[in-house]
């Protein structure tokens, strides 16, 4: 193993069906108001945490919701869990301020994804 060791769980993705009712419950359960609001993503900064809301599972189609790791350098990272038998669903692309995610499955078909900040 090599040292692409995660920094935690930062950010939890939500596909959602009705954006302005999922809003309204995660309004109330936060206790704020989001601070990205569009009318294809919604995010929340609490406790060090993202939460995101997406509309109809976005591009990336989502069934459920999604955790992303924190991690140093994506490509190692990926290469270690495919090594160990996890499949890519998403390779790394740039999603604006210089984040870099991807996203794999695990051998039950769990999705987990992986963010990097550069």
């Amino acid at each position: 193993m090599t040292d692409s060791s995660t920094e935690g769980i930062k950010i939890v993705l939500h596909p959602v069906s009705d954006l302005a009712r999922a809003k309204a419950v995660y309004t109330a359960l936060l206790g704020m108001p989001p601070q990205a609001d569009s009318a294809y993503y919604v995010g929340y900064e609490a406790a060090g945490q993202h939460i995101g809301l997406v509309p109809g599972g976005g591009q990336q189609g989502m069934t459920s919701p999604v955790a992303y790791w924190r991690v140093p350098d994506i490509e190692a990272k990926l290469a270690e869990v495919t090594a160990a038998g996890a499949t890519i669903k998403e390779s790394p692309h740039d999603v604006g301020g210089g984040r870099l995610v991807a996203s794999f499955t695990d051998p039950d078909g769990n999705v987990l994804g992986l963010f990097q900040d550069q």
